[in-house]
């Protein structure tokens, strides 16, 4: 009984991992908040003030709605009220989000159902981004 008892267990912990692995979390809809960036150059469409050399503090109200999403792929848009740019992006096994725009990437934490954590990276020849921002899910 014992050792029946023993396999069963084992059994159990190993299917866990793996059941977990198959279940993503739902990321459709709309998710708003406010960034807080550290810019150099001219940057990105979504940043605004005229080019300079020197490290800036700035900050947007952003859009993300992700209307595609299949097991751990997804794909939507990030918007502000400057510009809108199409994403695409993947959950890996661990629950990280990566995504990517047209010219720079994203990594992205869930907080909660309902809080995403948000980084974003853009080098170019005009400027460079960094940026945290912590997105709410629209009811």
């Amino acid at each position: 009984m014992w050792k029946c008892c023993c396999i069963i267990a084992i059994t159990v912990l190993v299917a866990l991992p793996a059941f977990a692995q198959t279940s993503f979390p739902d990321l459709r809809g709309t998710w708003t908040g406010e960034s807080e960036s550290i810019v150099t150059g001219s940057a990105n469409p979504h940043k605004d003030g005229a080019p300079q050399p020197e490290p800036r503090l700035t900050g947007a109200s952003f859009t993300l709605t992700i209307d595609k999403q299949d097991g751990r792929r997804f794909s939507g848009t990030f918007s502000s009220a400057r510009s809108t740019e199409a994403i695409i992006g993947v959950i890996s096994r661990t629950g990280t989000l990566f995504l990517i725009d047209s010219d720079g990437y994203g990594y992205g934490t869930l907080l909660g159902p309902d809080k995403l954590e948000s980084c974003f990276l853009q080098l170019g020849a005009n400027g460079r981004v960094a940026s945290y921002t912590v997105l709410t899910k629209q009811p």
